[in-house]
C-alpha cells in the first residue's frame, strides 16, 4: 500500500488520521492518540502530510520532517472546504 498524501486533524486528544493512495482511494481512516502519532508515522514511507496551521502544527511539522515525511501547513480559511460535518 504505497500511500502519497496524508490528513491529519490534531483536534484535542484524539488526531483523526486519513491516508489517500495515488489512485485517490482510501488507504486508511484512523483515530490515533497523540502517544500513538510519531510511531505510526515512522512506519509510513515518506509521503505528503497536509494540516491545518494552528497553535501546535509547527512543532508538529518539525517531528514529521525529521522522519522523512513532507508537511504542508494550510490556512483554516482553506481547510473548512475539506469539513463535511460541523
Amino acid at each position: 500500500m504505497q500511500v502519497t498524501t496524508v490528513g491529519l486533524d490534531l483536534a484535542k486528544n484524539i488526531p483523526q488520521v486519513r491516508g489517500i493512495k495515488a489512485d485517490r482511494t482510501v488507504a486508511f481512516n484512523k483515530s490515533l492518540r497523540r502517544a500513538q502519532l510519531l510511531k505510526f508515522f515512522e512506519n509510513l514511507e515518506p509521503c505528503l502530510i497536509g494540516r491545518e496551521a494552528c497553535g501546535s502544527s509547527h512543532h508538529w511539522a518539525r517531528q514529521f520532517q525529521k522522519l522523512g515525511q513532507e508537511v504542508q501547513l494550510m490556512p483554516a480559511m482553506y481547510v473548512k472546504a475539506y469539513v463535511k460535518r460541523g
